[in-house]
């Protein structure tokens, strides 16, 4: 049975950005500039826009105006499709940079065809996933009432275990679906179930090599955090600055781009650029690794 080892998927993020500094630098400084390019949208987001989304991170459940529910949308909708932009080029570049290692122009960061078809697949996937989630929810609908004529402890025991298989199946259509994205960039063409074929018995490695990568990010992003924190105290205290000022990188003052982007924000958004480039190269490598190794033995 072919296969691939989950470990060697999941530390491959951290291979390429050592062993390619140049991309790593230039993916770095990539992420900064949508870091800046998100702080003008934030400082200059309409305050009725704003206040309609503060409402509705506030107080989820509630029902907001219609106006101000639509203007909201009208701002978010352009930021998601800004942050879909973003994911599908370093998704894109860490696949370009596994799969065609020598197609280096531009550090491998491109806006194409490759890029556009990630796009469209994440919007299917999103429609189908939405789908997905709406179809499991009514049979276990069906299943809780059908339980409920048999009393209440059945009712509770039934959806309890009705939507702990739902999620279960769930995820594991999810992992078993997650190579359509490299497998849409190297095919050439939306591969919206190829994924499937592909992966029968890998189920298990993949869900390794997805925890392993995630553990790792989240490991590094404590470690970033740390070091930074523990520089930035100490520059703040031989400045004669404040613990205030410094926390303020947490809570900043979005009235104008000038007092958003003060010089410890400056500094937390260069870290985060680095951050978030190695973050993609760590995600989106384990499942390029997986379908290489994959397809090549198939």
């Amino acid at each position: 049975m072919t296969s691939f080892s989950a470990t060697d998927a999941a530390l491959e993020g951290f291979r390429i950005t050592r062993e390619r500094p140049r991309a790593l630098m230039a993916w770095t400084a990539f992420c900064f500039a949508i870091s800046v390019v998100s702080a003008l949208i934030t400082v200059n987001m309409p305050a009725e826009a704003r206040a309609a989304l503060e409402f509705l991170q506030n107080d989820p459940s509630a029902t907001p105006d219609a106006g101000m529910l639509m203007q909201a949308l009208a701002i978010l909708s352009p930021m998601l499709l800004f942050g879909l932009v973003v994911q599908c080029i370093m998704g894109a570049a860490v696949y370009r940079i596994i799969l065609r290692p020598q197609d280096d122009k531009f550090s491998y960061l491109r806006l194409g065809r490759d890029e556009l078809r990630l796009m469209a697949l994440t919007l299917v996937y999103l429609v189908l996933a939405l789908m997905a989630v709406v179809a499991v929810q009514i049979v276990v609908a069906i299943i809780a009432t059908l339980a409920s004529f048999l009393g209440n402890a059945a009712f509770s025991f039934a959806f309890a275990a009705a939507e702990l298989f739902a999620l279960g199946l769930l995820v594991f259509v999810a992992v078993r679906m997650s190579l359509a994205p490299v497998m849409t960039f190297d095919l050439g063409r939306l591969a919206i179930l190829d994924s499937w074929s592909l992966t029968r018995g890998q189920f298990w490695r993949l869900v390794a090599a997805y925890v392993l990568a995630i553990c790792c990010v989240f490991v590094v992003a404590i470690l970033f955090l740390m070091l930074f924190m523990a520089v930035s105290m100490i520059v703040t205290i031989a400045t004669g600055g404040t613990v205030a000022e410094l926390m303020r990188i947490f809570q900043p003052d979005e009235t104008t781009l000038r007092t958003y982007l003060n010089p410890f924000m400056i500094a937390y958004m260069v870290v985060g650029g680095l951050f978030t480039a190695i973050y993609y190269a760590v995600v989106a490598a384990p499942g390029a690794v997986a379908y290489q190794r994959l397809s090549a033995q198939a």
